[in-house]
């Protein structure tokens, strides 16, 4: 996974009037938790772009007055007019103990049923994993070869070492759905859809 750094200052005061001071020089107050104290810091608004704005998953590297913590980001709030940030929530990670977060699901491949006119439906975007900090991908590839019209992949059908996927394994992750003019018999042609087998899943 991804690595970005973010450096902060420690906040001497906690508290609402400290924290609208602190938005007013364009800094945003958080919170890092899941290690032994939670550690309370601002941070530049601008350095969170790269982090938020973005489809990625990132693993941040916190420099925090003189110290540095692995994290993940836990949540973000925003004001409801301005969208401007108002608060960030991270999570500690360590290496020897598991992460649980959401990374987005991209396809590979060209589907069968696509070609003969069916539509390609993506029921799930992201998918939620548990894994230690050294597994964790960037995304979930999930190849779509051999999906024919009324195929489709669910989240047990996902095969991938040191990952443990906990979406309930009959979700489904992508069909593919007939379109006018298209003979659900279509399917029939070639390979059988899938959904039965196993898919690989690839970094």
């Amino acid at each position: 996974m991804k690595a970005l750094t973010i450096s902060g200052s420690l906040r001497e005061n906690v508290g609402k009037k400290d924290a609208k001071m602190h938005r007013k020089e364009a800094k945003v107050p958080c919170v890092l938790y899941g290690g032994k104290d939670q550690v309370h810091f601002v941070a530049t608004e601008k350095d969170f772009k790269k982090l938020i704005f973005t489809p990625e998953i990132f693993i941040v590297n916190l420099k925090i007055s003189g110290k540095e913590y692995n994290a993940i980001l836990q949540d973000i709030q925003y004001h409801p007019v301005t969208d401007s940030i108002l608060h960030i929530d991270f999570m500690e990670i360590f290496d020897d103990k598991p992460v649980i977060i959401s990374v987005p699901v991209n396809f590979t491949g060209v589907a069968p049923g696509v070609l003969k006119g069916g539509k390609l439906i993506r029921k799930i975007r992201k998918l939620k994993i548990k894994a230690l900090p050294q597994y964790l991908p960037d995304d979930i590839q999930v190849d779509i070869s051999e999906l024919n019209i009324a195929g489709t992949i669910k989240v047990g059908d996902l095969v991938r070492e040191n990952i443990q996927f906990l979406d309930p394994l009959s979700s489904v992750v992508v069909t593919i759905v007939s379109t006018r003019g298209v003979d659900d018999d279509a399917a029939a042609d070639g390979k059988p859809a899938a959904g039965g087998a196993k898919a690989k899943a690839k970094k």
